[in-house]
């Protein structure tokens, strides 16, 4: 049958069916034709020739010189063979097709018949293709090399190196702390792993820690950025964590991205296998994440909690003005800080024979091999083989044990007056967010008996519920009142009387996306707290949390006022744990409530004032009574007047206001 149009008429057969008798769909019984058409062989010849291209240039150079000789050999030959005085033999003639192919590169070099010369430039025109093709693939190969460095995506082989997993607002910090560190070797490297564009991480990182910096004690420092994600263990083998010395994994900006931490952890415990030796420092900002990070990082990972460290500097500053000095003071390498000290000489020395040992630094404890510290030990303990002093001091180097103790006037000594009750304190909190129950907690145990709390919070119904909940739980220990309103207006300051208070206490809201920075509000209310100072005439000790270190010196000071700027020290702490594993200990007793902790407290108490004396003086007195003195605040200087570390060598005069820094056991 025949089609005509739409229509079927018989008596001729479908072409659609091919050649072949007439068979109706019932009887039909060929088998179902392929969905594609078979490829030809041209066509799977050029897919074979395109899967070669895609091997890379190795493949491109060996096909080019393969066509390249398939080209030149036969034309050399048919210049040979066509050579009146080509010799005779084959072996010499193919000896001359072999330098006649050497010598591709002459450009029209024969003379004679027209068919030799246009042979001759024929052989040096694919001579110079051939060249030039090969300057071109040579110069796309290193072009794509080039970008894929600067995308980031090179592995770093290096040995010894310092590994930062993350990008939070801690990175700046770490990196220029980092590079800061003093240590004994004279080439460091920084690899920094991020899930951001390499080019922008190396134009937010601060100048001092760019591409290449210069300390005064470690030498060239290189800064090599790469871009991946830290979970991914193939990202994480860029930064070759195994034969690296440390590595530190920094806190997400939001809480709720703690669980990538963990799973970064688990990647990191995954590259480095369990026979480790390298030293891990994280931190998560959930403490409910804090149990399966430690999990993840196992045994010799330090995972820190980001808000109760805040927490416990924010207290620490609110009972004792001034100690945010302190801590930014032992946190920095800038400044001093704290060292471990191995001597063949202290096996069998006490801690007092020890302390006066040390001229130029301040003894304040006894490192264990085992990774424990004994903080202000008794003056009768002695050191064990392998134990090592534990000091403050500029630098590792600065530490050297004297045979002389430094001699000191006895008659420079006071005996402290017996410590009175503390009364009962006034406490305003202006601001609440997600660390504010925490600090609530702490001051509870840590103000006298009979202190209140007042809360000035936003009248939201989750910050609402959360002071209720915050003040049901305390109402043993201090009574909790909130009011709402909002901190950063001056009709809320001005119907609560600040000044009334003994300490004020200020918290940002917690960051949260198209809010805009949370300090911007923390200035406000600091400014109202200004105006209210300047009107009543009294001052009130603040202390301020801040997100962002470059608003801290923007922020209206008066004396007596802290800044916790609680990402930065927690970088700060992160960086110090990671370049000397002791300090774990350290500061987790000099934070805790109870124990060895920071301690400012006039200096009347241990040296008679109004007169010079030494420093020395001053740290036999703490010494009799269970205390290391580590500085002073003096009351006169023109700036914050905090100096840690002094030579005991050193003579000052004590005035009545000035005030020592000590490591002592708490009130």
């Amino acid at each position: 049958m025949r089609k005509e149009g739409n229509r079927v008429v018989p008596g001729q057969r479908n072409p659609a069916r091919g050649p072949g008798p007439d068979r109706t769909a019932a009887t039909t019984t060929a088998r179902p034709r392929p969905p594609y058409p078979t490829p030809s062989a041209e066509a799977r010849l050029r897919y074979w020739f395109d899967t070669t291209l895609t091997r890379g240039i190795p493949a491109l150079c060996g096909w080019l010189a393969l066509g390249c000789l398939a080209l030149v050999v036969p034309v050399s030959a048919l210049l040979v063979w066509t050579d009146q005085r080509a010799p005779a033999s084959l072996g010499a003639r193919i000896a001359a097709v072999w330098r006649s192919t050497g010598q591709t590169m002459r450009l029209g070099g024969e003379v004679g018949p027209p068919l030799r010369v246009v042979l001759s430039v024929l052989l040096a025109l694919i001579a110079l293709l051939y060249v030039s093709t090969l300057v071109s693939l040579i110069t796309t190969g290193l072009t794509d090399r080039l970008m894929a460095l600067d995308r980031g995506r090179a592995a770093i082989l290096e040995r010894g190196h310092t590994v930062v997993l993350g990008w939070s607002e801690q990175i700046p910090t770490v990196v220029s702390e980092l590079v800061a560190a003093r240590t004994g070797r004279r080439r460091r490297v920084i690899a920094v792993l991020a899930d951001k564009d390499k080019s922008a991480m190396e134009e937010d990182l601060p100048d001092t820690a760019r591409a290449t910096g210069r300390t005064r004690a470690t030498g060239r420092t290189r800064v090599l950025c790469r871009t991946g994600r830290p979970a991914d263990p193939a990202a994480l083998a860029r930064v070759s964590p195994a034969t690296a010395d440390c590595v530190l994994v920094l806190p997400r900006d939001d809480p709720r991205d703690d669980a990538e931490t963990v799973k970064t952890l688990l990647s990191l415990s995954a590259a480095l296998g369990e026979d480790r030796r390298v030293r891990v420092v994280a931190a998560v900002r959930d403490g409910r994440h804090l149990a399966a990070a430690r999990l993840a990082g196992g045994p010799r990972t330090t995972v820190l909690d980001v808000d109760d460290l805040s927490a416990r500097l924010v207290v620490d500053c609110a009972r004792q003005p001034g100690l945010s000095l302190v801590h930014q003071e032992l946190l920095d390498f800038a400044g001093h800080e704290f060292h471990t000290l191995r001597d063949p000489r202290l096996p069998g020395l006490t801690f007092e024979e020890a302390a006066g040992a040390c001229p130029e630094s301040i003894a304040v404890g006894i490192a264990h091999d085992d990774g424990t510290v004994t903080l202000n030990p008794p003056l009768s303990a002695r050191f064990r083989d392998d134990d090592r002093l534990l000091v403050i001091a500029r630098d590792e180097h600065s530490t050297r044990l004297s045979d002389l103790p430094v001699p000191h006037d006895p008659k420079a000594l006071t005996h402290a007056p017996p410590p009175a009750p503390a009364p009962a304190e006034r406490v305003l909190l202006l601001g609440w967010n997600r660390r504010a129950p925490r600090i609530v907690d702490q001051l509870s145990r840590r103000t006298p008996p009979g202190s209140t709390l007042d809360v000035v919070a936003g009248p939201r119904a989750a910050t609402t519920a959360a002071v209720r909940t915050a003040a049901e739980a305390l109402a043993p220990r201090m009574p909790v009142r909130h009011h709402p309103g909002d901190p950063a207006l001056r009709s809320t300051t001005d119907a609560l009387d600040p000044t009334g208070y003994d300490v004020v206490i200020v918290l940002g809201p917690d960051p949260r996306p198209g809010r805009g920075d949370p300090d911007d509000r923390t200035l406000l209310t600091l400014l109202h707290l200004q105006a209210a100072e300047e009107e009543s005439g009294r001052r009130v000790p603040v202390v301020t949390e801040m997100a962002d270190d470059r608003n801290r010196l923007i922020a209206p000071r008066a004396p007596g006022s802290d800044f916790v700027v609680s990402g930065r020290l927690v970088g700060l702490l992160m960086t110090q744990i990671s370049q000397n594993p002791h300090l774990t200990a350290v500061f987790e007793e000099l934070l805790a409530p109870a124990g060895n902790t920071l301690h400012l407290r006039p200096a009347a108490h241990y040296v008679t004032t109004g007169r010079t004396t030494s420093f020395a003086a001053v740290a036999a007195s703490a010494a009799r009574r269970g205390e290391c003195a580590i500085g002073y605040r003096s009351a006169t200087a023109a700036d914050h007047g905090m100096r840690l570390n002094p030579p005991k060598a050193h003579v000052r005069y004590w005035h009545a206001r000035d005030q020592v820094v000590l490591i002592a056991p708490g009130d």
